[in-house]
Order: structure tokens, then sequence, then C-alpha cells
């Protein structure tokens, strides 16, 4: 990577991590580009070589951070030695759900759009190609010992499932407290898995 794209890259960066900390404090409604681009030290045409609005570094910062959150998981799960969809699925849920247990804040700005919002932003505009979530689920499926039918159907089901329901209980405690709701959550995600196995 040369210093002009190093450049643009720290840039990008600051801003995100300004909007992170803005948008998490004072809120979204609150937060002003010209907050933004004041604490983040860069100039406002800079905002607008990334940006187009405020809703649009929000909808790209819950891309990045679900990214990273899934990268943290991915990278936790390959350390773990785990195999077997069901279990690699239930791991990654589980490393999410403890970082977002930690971290309300994010879970706030990410709100139920625990995974979608990652997998919306990749499949439907290309971004984070370098970290693509959709991509690793599906090795993960490619890899497994059975073979499955409709596979985006399975796993848009399951990360619609955990997000929303790991929001409401992490922040709300509905149904239950997310550690006593786990059980219940990860006997679901294996009868979907289950049910989508052809062999």
């Amino acid at each position: 990577m040369g210093k002009v794209d190093e450049n643009k890259k720290k840039k990008k960066e600051a801003l995100f991590n300004t909007a992170y900390d803005l948008f998490t404090t004072k809120g979204i409604n609150s937060t002003a580009i010209s907050d933004i681009v004041e604490k983040a030290g860069v100039a406002k045409g800079t905002f607008y070589l990334y940006f187009k609005d405020k809703y649009d570094i929000k909808n790209k910062l819950i891309a990045h951070k679900t990214n990273e959150l899934f990268a943290a998981a991915g990278n936790a799960l390959e350390a773990s030695g785990i195999r077997g969809l069901e279990e690699e699925m239930i791991f990654i849920i589980e490393h999410v759900f403890n970082t977002l247990t930690a971290n309300k804040a994010l879970l706030n700005l990410i709100s139920k759009n625990l995974v979608m919002g990652a997998l919306r932003s990749t499949l439907l505009t290309g971004e984070n190609s370098d970290s693509d979530i959709y991509e690793k689920f599906l090795m993960l499926v490619e890899k497994d010992e059975h073979k499955y039918n409709d596979v985006d159907v399975m796993l848009f089901t399951i990360v619609e499932l955990a997000g929303s329901a790991g929001y409401n209980s992490i922040l709300y405690g509905e149904p239950l407290p997310i550690e006593e709701y786990k059980p219940f959550l990860y006997r679901s995600v294996r009868l979907i898995v289950k049910s989508h196995r052809t062999g």
C-alpha cells in the first residue's frame, strides 16, 4: 500500500472512529457532520470523499463494526479448533454475544442488525470485500462433512434469529436474560442447520 492509500485509510478510520464515539455518546440525531470532521481533525470535503451524508457513514459504520466483530469471532474460531457447522455457528454466535454483552454501546449502534448490517453491505455494495462475512460463512458450509440446500435461507434465518433475539435478550432480558436464553437459541440453531441437510 502506497503512502497516499495509507493516508486515505487513516483518514477514513479517523472518521469511523470519531463517528462511533459521537454516535454512541451523543446519539446519531444529535451529531452533525461538522462535529465528526472537527473531532477527527479532517476537512469537511474529506468527509464527502467517503460518505454522502451522516446516514451513509452510520450505515457504513454499522457494516464496518459488524465486520470487525465477526472477524474477531472468526479468528477465535480458527484458534479453537472446533469443527462441524452446528458447533462453528454456535461458537461464532457465543463470541459475538459475549462481545456485545460487554459493549452495549456497540450493540445499540448496530441495533437488531447484528449480522445483516454487514451481510447486506457486502452483498449489495461490495463493501468490505477484504472481510467478507458472507463468503466466510459459505466456506464453513463448504468444508462441513454434510451437504446443505437453500444455504442462503439457512444463513439468513440463523443470523436474523440470533440478531433479533440477542438484542432483546442482552438489553432487556426478554424473553430471558441472555445466559438463560442461550440454550434455547442454540437448540433452535441446531434444528435450523439440521433441517437444511441433504446428506
